[in-house]
């Protein structure tokens, strides 16, 4: 069955001069700021679009990777995942680096490297993200 999921924001002002929030409609998870100046110049107080993506990249290819690990009657003790998005602006999103560590007992890292690259492939996020570059570093703890 289905699944939808579903985030508002809303917006006042100008590009520049306005602001806005986000918010986890379906989790109730929170509302949080966002505005043009985080967006183009980084901040540690607002979030944007690209760290909302990152955090959608980064979950979603942890949940592959530990789908495609337990496949291959390997799974795994532990997956970290970070994922990186840029923004030039101008230009748009221009790419997404996921950095993976993990934990997995009896794996070779020949092995490792296969199943992350097809976990990056097969990520439904990834799919989703199918027209910018998508990098990856994986490494066994």
């Amino acid at each position: 069955m289905p699944v939808t999921s579903e985030a508002a924001s809303t917006w006042t002002g100008s590009l520049m001069e306005g602001s806005g929030t986000v918010a986890f409609s379906s989790s109730h998870l929170g509302t949080f700021p966002i505005n043009w100046k985080a967006r183009s110049e980084g901040s540690d107080t607002t979030t944007t679009p690209e760290e909302l993506i990152a955090a959608a990249h980064a979950s979603c290819f942890s949940m592959a990777l530990s789908h495609a690990l337990a496949e291959n009657g390997t799974p795994p003790e532990r997956v970290n995942t970070t994922a990186s998005v840029t923004f030039k602006p101008g230009v748009g999103i221009t790419g997404s680096h996921l950095n993976v560590n993990a934990t997995v007992p009896n794996l070779t890292p020949e092995a490792f490297q296969e199943i992350a690259n097809g976990a990056k492939t097969g990520c439904p996020v990834s799919q989703a993200l199918s027209g910018i570059d998508i990098t990856l570093e994986a490494t066994l703890a």
